[in-house]
């Protein structure tokens, strides 16, 4: 049956849905028209909305980049093809091949959010490198883990309440962690998409005759290929001692901030570890240079479309057009129905604001009295944001540019079954938050 739902699904999203640049663009008209049609703003006003903060996520996207760069060119040192290739070895027919995929996607995500992306991305790579199987649904499986992560370790709302002097500590007091990504709904969730996720994935696996394959030569790379010493600063460039009296260093220092410091993860921490990690593996500054050199060509969508974004969500936050939105879904709610309308507007919010502590500064001063006034369950409602936040990422481009510049393909070869999971993992989280 998914497989049949998804044919149609797939042909509807590989036609229709434009590039996720022109998908940007799109969001961009729309939130600028609704800013003032509903909102009553002057367009000059809006372009000013949009023009000052164009430039508001330089600083994310960099690190978002750099997931994409040092998480390839770590994955591209030959101890860690070997260890992929190990595992991926595990699976012995497409069916498991897809199934594995997605449990190794939804666990790093669950670890944290930018080494879900990049590893899910790559060790669907090297499964392709072994198995026969239609790669979008291969790199899709690896893609649609990514809609644990606000429920995990790295989840943003939830960590942002559990700090001493987040920005609502005198409404709603410091929320541990064990009320909202240690709960019983929550835990209770995660196990269900843990079955779920997978198990949609293999059901909706084509037909070999419907199947797209890629050639395991493409997906190939040229790091084994000898590097000659011709000049004196080839042997710089080729020393292995350089290589490890920087790379070891920056390992002794995570290191200290995991054990010593008791530090935790986060985006820089985790390019950090990619980084050095690639820098001791490669051996040798020209190896990771060549690493580098393919690593940087998936990058351009990430360079070009996220200014825009950061226009959007600032369109959205100060024409107060997400408030307006957030305020229309928990009008008509109930203490029962709070958290599923609160995650229905996060989700919709997020097509526009794909950001989760963004996000969470816009709808925490709507949700929060509503929960209050309603006597609903406070946790459960900013785990409910949580949720919409990453429920609505298997449609939003914007996160799976990292995944398609390390697999190489365009959003419309995977968005066809990301949107079956949407529906689906979109019943289960409602559910989940309605009732467990």
């Amino acid at each position: 049956m998914l497989r049949f739902l998804s044919r149609p699904a797939v042909k509807l999203v590989e036609r229709y849905l434009p590039d996720p640049y022109i998908f940007v663009l799109l969001l961009t008209l729309i939130a600028a028209i609704a800013a003032i049609a509903v909102e009553r703003q002057t367009p000059l006003a809006v372009m000013r909305f949009w023009g000052d903060g164009f430039w508001n996520l330089l600083t994310f996207s960099m690190q978002m980049l750099l997931v994409l760069i040092t998480g390839f060119m770590l994955a591209n040192t030959p101890p860690v093809k070997r260890f992929l290739a190990l595992v991926a070895g595990k699976a012995k027919n497409p069916g498991s091949a897809i199934i594995l995929v997605t449990l190794v996607s939804l666990m790093a995500s669950w670890i944290n959010w930018g080494f879900g992306l990049v590893v899910g991305a790559l060790f669907a790579k090297e499964l392709a490198r072994q198995i026969r199987v239609d790669y979008r649904l291969l790199i899709a499986s690896a893609y649609s883990g990514f809609v644990v992560w606000h429920g995990g370790l790295a989840g943003s709302i939830p960590l942002t309440i559990a700090t001493e002097d987040h920005f609502t500590v005198e409404m709603i007091g410091v929320i541990g962690t064990s009320e909202t990504i240690f709960s019983f709904f929550n835990l209770a969730l995660l196990a269900c998409l843990f079955v779920s996720v997978p198990l949609v994935n293999r059901l909706m696996l084509p037909k070999e005759s419907e199947s797209v394959f890629v050639d395991p030569e493409i997906l190939q790379d040229d790091q084994d290929i000898h590097i000659p010493i011709n000049r004196p600063a080839d042997h710089l460039e080729n020393s292995q001692i350089l290589a490890w009296l920087v790379g070891i260093p920056g390992l002794l220092f995570l290191l200290d901030h995991f054990l010593l410091r008791g530090g935790g993860l986060n985006l820089n921490v985790v390019n950090f570890l990619f980084l050095f990690l690639a820098i001791v593996l490669h051996r040798t500054p020209r190896r990771l240079l060549n690493s580098l050199h393919e690593a940087i060509k998936g990058g351009a969508g990430i360079v070009l479309q996220f200014p825009f974004y950061a226009g959007i969500m600032a369109i959205m936050v100060q024409s107060g057009l997400a408030e307006t939105l957030s305020e229309g879904f928990v009008s008509f709610a109930t203490e029962k129905t709070l958290p599923f309308w609160s995650f229905i507007s996060a989700g919709v919010v997020n097509l526009f604001v794909p950001s989760g502590g963004g996000q969470w500064a816009v709808q925490a001063p709507v949700m929060l009295p509503a929960a209050e006034a309603l006597g609903a369950d406070i946790p459960r409602v900013a785990m409910a944001v949580a949720w919409g936040d990453a429920w609505t990422n298997l449609l939003q481009p914007f996160w799976a540019l990292p995944v398609l510049g390390i697999a190489g393909l365009k959003a419309k070869d995977i968005m066809g079954f990301c949107l079956i999971q949407l529906f689906i993992t979109g019943a289960i989280i409602a559910i989940g938050l309605t009732y467990f």
